[in-house]
C-alpha cells in the first residue's frame, strides 16, 4: 500500500546512486523488487545433559523488497525501496532518495537515505552478493543498520576519459557522502555529522582496488562521560576479474570510543549497543568460477576480531563458506552455502556449523 501511495506521487536519466536494481527503461515509473525465501539447518548436536537434539531447521523469507524507481525530465530520477521481510522487522522505508544526474556520469548528487558508500561487499546489493550472507566483519563493522543512513552524497567516475594514456572505462571512480550517523530511519540528534567517503583505481580491467574511510561523533551514551562517542572506519579492498574467475578481498579497521554496536548488518543479528571503548577489525577472500553452464562454485573465508586489545579464548571469529550458485536465467538465482565455523585455537570444535539455501527472483 504504501509503495502504490509513493508511485501515485511520483511522476516519471537512469539512476546512478546506491540503489539495489538500476531501472532498465528512461521512461514512466517501474516498480522492482526482489524476494529470497531461504532454508537454514543449524548443525548444533544434542544438549549434554539431557541428550536432546539442538539441531535447529526452518524455512522464512531472508528478504522481500518492492519498490518504484523512475526519471524525471529533466535530470532528476528518483528511487524508493521497502522491506516487508518479517524476519527484519518490516515493513520499513529502506532507500529512498532523489537524485540530480545533469553532470554524470562525472558527478552525480543524490539526497534522502541510501546506502553507506564504504567499501566493496557492502556496496555489493543483496541480490547479487556471491555468497547468502554478507561477512561478519562487514555487518558489524560497517552494515550496521541495514548500512543506511540519512544524507547527501556526491558520486562519480572519470568514464571513458582517457588519464595518462589509459585505456580502461573509470580509471577512477568516488562516492563521498555527508550522513547523520544514526542509522536508518533516525533523525539525528546531534549536529555533527559522519564523513564517509570511497575511492577506487581501475587501471587494467581484471584489477579495481578500492579505499574507504568514515568518521563520525555521537552524544555520549555514558552519563559521566566529558566528551562524544567517536567511531572510525577504514576500509581497503581488491577484485580481480579473469573471464570466468572472480577473486575479492576487503579488510576493514574500526576504532570505537565510548561506546559501538554489533550486528545489525544485511543477515546479521540484532543490533545493540555497548557503552565502552574497542578496536576491532576484519576481513574475507572469496574466490568463484562461473562454468558454462551458470553454475558457480565459490569458496570465501572470513575472519572477525570482535576486540584486538583482548586475549579471550574463542573471541576471534573465522568461517569458511562452500556454496554454488546455480542461474537457470539472468532473474532467477539458487544459492547452496555450508557455512563452517572454525574455532579460534583449533584443539575444540563447536557443533555451530549451518547450511543455507535460498531462491531468488528479482524483477
Amino acid at each position: 500500500m504504501l509503495i502504490i501511495a509513493a508511485a501515485i506521487f511520483l511522476y516519471p536519466q537512469v539512476n546512478w546512486s546506491q540503489g539495489c536494481i538500476e531501472p532498465s527503461s528512461d521512461e514512466g515509473v517501474q516498480v522492482i523488487g526482489f524476494l529470497q525465501p531461504e532454508f537454514r539447518y543449524d548443525f548444533l548436536g544434542e544438549d549434554k545433559i539431557t541428550g536432546e537434539s539442538l539441531e535447529d531447521a526452518s524455512f522464512y523469507f531472508n528478504r522481500l523488497r518492492l519498490g518504484v524507481v523512475g526519471n524525471i525530465p529533466y535530470d532528476f530520477s528518483y528511487y524508493a525501496i521497502a522491506e516487508l521481510s518479517p524476519r527484519l522487522d518490516g515493513p520499513y522505508i529502506l532507500d529512498a532518495y532523489v537524485s540530480y544526474n545533469r553532470f554524470g556520469p562525472w558527478a552525480r548528487i543524490s539526497m534522502g537515505q541510501f546506502k553507506t558508500p564504504f567499501g566493496l561487499e557492502l556496496g555489493t546489493p543483496c541480490h547479487k552478493l556471491n555468497t547468502i550472507n554478507r561477512s561478519r566483519a562487514i555487518d558489524n563493522l560497517v552494515a550496521t543498520s541495514l548500512g543506511r543512513d540519512f544524507g547527501i552524497m556526491i558520486s562519480g567516475g572519470t568514464d571513458s576519459l582517457s588519464i595518462f594514456g589509459s585505456k580502461t572505462k573509470n580509471l577512477f571512480g568516488y562516492s563521498f557522502a555527508v550522513m547523520n550517523g544514526n542509522g536508518m530511519n533516525l533523525t539525528d540528534n546531534n549536529r555533527a555529522k559522519d564523513i564517509v567517503g570511497r575511492v577506487t583505481f581501475h587501471p587494467l580491467d581484471f584489477i579495481t582496488v578500492g579505499a574507504s574511510y568514515r568518521f563520525g561523533k555521537h552524544p555520549a551514551l555514558s552519563p559521566t562521560a566529558d566528551k562524544q562517542d567517536e567511531r572510525e572506519r577504514l576500509g581497503l579492498d581488491l577484485e580481480l576479474k579473469y573471464k570466468g574467475f572472480l577473486i575479492q578481498g576487503e579488510y576493514v579497521k574500526g576504532a570505537d570510543i565510548g561506546s559501538y554496536t554489533t550486528g545489525g548488518g544485511c543477515s546479521g543479528e540484532p543490533e545493540q549497543t555497548i557503552e565502552g571503548s574497542v578496536n576491532r577489525n576484519g576481513y574475507f577472500v572469496q574466490a568463484m568460477y562461473m562454468t558454462p553452464w551458470k553454475v558457480q562454485p565459490v569458496i570465501k573465508y572470513e575472519y572477525y576480531e570482535p576486540n584486538m586489545a583482548a586475549d579471550i579464548l574463542h573471541d576471534q571469529l573465522s568461517t569458511i563458506t562452500y556454496g554454488i550458485n546455480i542461474f537457470p536465467n539472468e532473474w532467477t538465482r539458487v544459492q547452496i552455502n555450508y557455512l563452517y565455523n572454525v574455532e579460534e585455537d583449533g584443539t575444540v570444535e563447536f557443533k555451530n556449523d549451518a547450511l543455507l539455501i535460498q531462491a531468488q527472483i528479482s524483477f
